[in-house]
């Protein structure tokens, strides 16, 4: 069959976790919910394990495994609290990967997420670098595989970001139709102007990139996509799978994909019975021989591009504006009054990055005299994240200790890494999506910033909150109590900021 449909589905929500206590705290909002992983949970991602499929008569038919069928990402962090919390839930998510590989070719329905969610072209090299290898180490514990494909946080993508992907084999990434440039067939010498969301989604594009290297770009049909995300499309499982069926070109012969990116959370919690709507899709379009259900990994490796493609630089799947919405004062949000500005997002922005930067430094300083390379140190922390044992940590350190470290030097390394994952956390693109800054996405990213400097003062003695707040003074609050970026860390981080920065879940670890 030449025609083929690939829904996927990507499942993302940011560390929510108490960086002093390394759990989720309760949230009032989420009532009545602990939380809103837990609600979310309840929602979408344990109703999609087991979705019942209706008969004629109304009653239940059967019942699926949405992730079987469909191309899915999960942020890691997110993967990670549900292996802590839904265990049965994960077990289920890591086996429809599984089970997928019967239906694709051998090719799995799960790709990798860059790790916590980091706008990719407004990050530095190192953090470029990073994010794609914890997000790959990531997926390869869970699903005991290499990732052809991995998401980038919402889309957001710049050549740079593309080299970084293709230097670790990363084979293909998903985009919106807006953010190609130019595209032609692989051999002419003209270029077709496709900058106003004008290139044909249903073919794989070649990006070929100035190192040499290259990568698969999909570009998704962004029609279809938003119907389902802001619309009324999954109202009715059937009108879905016509709807997806239906967007073919007809009197084309060649092989095409007609595919789909939403968030994940739109299958159940943004859209009550949306997975019900999702699973009834699958099932009419395999059911009707509509076309050969699909993976954007699985495609690719029996479709290989004939096409070509350039990117627009600094561009994004949400974001009319570029990435503007995660670094100025651009109108993309949706706030209560038209009169809210987000003029905070650019001081906010400055702020992380100035911390960033003084923090490199102090833990390059500080534990370079212990370990033989600090960077490829930090690369290699993932293990111990995603291990929390005193075989890993000794693995770890007699892998990049220079010398014999004592227990205290040990912890000195541990409390400096700590603050490189936290450091990497106050840039999780939530805390600038919405819009004010006493949010509380961009509350959590000040509390990992406030844990960074903490950290890193009782290791080094060196303090930055100064330099932080001075900053934070200059983004204006829409809400009058808070006045200023400054006042929402006076009021609402730094009150709940134990004085003991002890590391406990690693501390008790360290052999002595």
């Amino acid at each position: 069959m030449n025609r083929h449909i690939c829904i996927h589905s990507h499942f993302y929500q940011p560390p929510r976790e108490n960086p002093w206590l390394e759990e989720v705290e309760r949230q009032e909002s989420a009532f009545p919910y602990h939380d809103w992983n837990d609600r979310i949970a309840a929602e979408c991602y344990t109703p999609n394990t087991e979705t019942p499929i209706l008969g004629p008569d109304e009653k239940v038919a059967k019942t699926c495994n949405n992730y079987e069928k469909i191309s899915f990402n999960f942020g890691p962090t997110l993967l990670s609290w549900i292996q802590r919390r839904k265990p049965e839930v994960y077990n289920k998510i890591i086996n429809a990967d599984k089970e997928s590989q019967t239906h694709f070719d051998g090719y799995g329905s799960a790709i990798a997420q860059v790790y916590n969610h980091m706008i990719m072209p407004l990050a530095n090299k190192r953090d470029k670098q990073t994010q794609i290898i914890w997000g790959m180490r990531d997926f390869e514990s869970r699903f005991n595989r290499k990732p052809e494909g991995i998401w980038l946080a919402e889309t957001a993508v710049d050549t740079a970001t593309l080299e970084a992907l293709a230097d670790h084999g990363i084979k293909f990434t998903i985009l919106a139709p807006r953010q190609a440039k130019r595209a032609r067939k692989i051999g002419d010498t003209d270029w077709k102007d496709v900058s106003r969301e004008n290139i044909d989604t249903k073919m794989p594009y070649l990006c070929k990139l100035p190192s040499g290297r290259e990568i698969a770009l999909f570009f998704y049909n962004a029609g279809i996509s938003q119907g389902i995300a802001f619309g009324n499309t999954l109202s009715n499982g059937e009108d879905f799978a016509n709807l997806l069926a239906g967007s073919f070109d007809k009197s084309g012969n060649q092989p095409q994909l007609v595919s789909i990116a939403v968030d994940g959370e739109t299958f159940g919690h943004h859209k009550r019975y949306g997975n019900m709507a999702l699973a009834y899709c699958i099932h009419c379009i395999e059911e009707n021989n509509l076309a050969e259900v699909s993976t954007y990994n699985s495609y690719l490796a029996n479709h290989p591009p004939k096409h070509e493609v350039e990117i627009i630089e600094n561009s994004s799947w949400s974001c009319s504006h570029g990435i503007e919405r995660w670094q100025s004062n651009c109108p993309c949000g949706s706030g209560p009054s038209s009169e809210w500005t987000q003029e905070w997002r650019e001081p906010l922005r400055n702020a992380v990055d100035m911390l960033r930067d003084k923090l490199a430094a102090i833990f390059e300083e500080g534990a370079g005299g212990f370990i033989n390379d600090p960077w490829q140190a930090r690369n290699d922390y993932i293990d111990i994240l995603l291990n929390k044992t005193e075989a890993e940590i000794n693995n770890f350190f007699s892998k990049h200790a220079a010398k014999s470290l004592s227990k205290e030097e040990k912890l000195i390394v541990l409390k400096l890494l700590e603050t490189q994952k936290y450091a990497m956390f106050m840039h999780t693109s939530c805390g600038w999506f919405f819009d004010d800054i006493s949010r509380i996405e961009t509350v959590q990213i000040m509390r990992c910033a406030a844990r960074a400097m903490q950290l890193v003062t009782d290791a080094t003695g060196a303090s930055q909150e100064d330099d932080f707040l001075k900053i934070l003074k200059q983004a204006p609050s829409n809400v009058p109590d808070f006045k200023t970026g400054a006042g929402v860390y006076e009021q609402l981080v730094k009150p709940t900021i134990p004085e003991n920065s002890n590391i406990m879940s690693l501390e008790s670890l360290i052999e002595p």
